[in-house]
């Protein structure tokens, strides 16, 4: 193990891959370097996921306060227990015609600035002391207190009948997967993400993030380990 490792990564996680299972293939390219990642992102979502390496692990509950923005593909046709594709579909309401683009905007300014949000019941807070997921899992019915979150963008990028696309800039602790759940209900309608993309994390974007193949040897990372920025870089 080299010592002198430290820093961030800036992986560009494949759908299919576990956050922990990315940091694990970080640990072993680097032979057995100290990592962590600095905020969870879905098995099924794909995008930016920083890794923090060596000493920079200790900066992770900094990273993990950074600002996130995230592309995600809503099916407002049908709901999934999971709020994703990973679920088994649960048709909704097909209304005739369907809602219109400025029916929707119109919904969107509930889901700007800082708002009540309940998590998933598929995600990984704890309830009295175990992870939700665990719960769920286990046939419990799981309901996340809600909890603040602030959206400071929210905008279309495309709507065909019954898949919306949108774009996201967030503070941490927020979910995507509520925000379908959410606005579908919101419309009358029942909703679940498609695929979420996280583009960034900070200054951090995807366009320079290191792909990270899903079933193939893992590249050279050491020379892709980036300096830590200073706080006012990473705010």
């Amino acid at each position: 193990m080299d010592a002198s490792l430290n820093g961030i990564l800036v992986i560009d996680k494949p759908v299919g891959m576990t956050s922990m299972r990315a940091v694990e293939r970080v640990r072993r390219s680097l032979g057995g370097a100290k990592a962590g990642h600095a905020g969870t992102l879905d098995p099924l979502a794909s995008g930016v996921l920083l890794v923090a390496v060596g000493r920079a692990t200790k900066d992770i509950p900094r990273l993990m306060g950074m600002e996130k923005r995230y592309e995600t593909r809503v099916d407002l046709s049908a709901t999934t227990a999971t709020l994703d594709a990973e679920g088994e579909r649960i048709p909704g309401p097909q209304p005739a015609p369907p809602p219109t683009r400025e029916m929707i905007e119109a919904a969107l300014p509930r889901f700007r600035g800082t708002f009540d949000q309940a998590p998933p019941a598929y995600s990984a807070v704890k309830i009295q002391g175990r992870r939700a997921y665990d719960l769920a899992r286990s046939g419990q019915d799981v309901a996340p207190q809600p909890r603040p979150v602030t959206v400071h963008e929210l905008e279309i990028v495309a709507w065909a009948w019954p898949v919306l696309t949108l774009r996201i800039r967030c503070a941490k602790g927020f979910y995507v997967r509520s925000l379908a759940r959410d606005l579908a209900e919101a419309l009358g309608l029942a909703g679940h993400c498609l695929a979420i993309r996280r583009t960034a994390v900070g200054p951090y974007a995807a366009d320079d993030a290191m792909p990270l193949p899903l079933n193939e040897p893992c590249p050279p990372l050491d020379q892709r380990i980036l300096p830590l920025q200073p706080p006012d870089a990473v705010a």
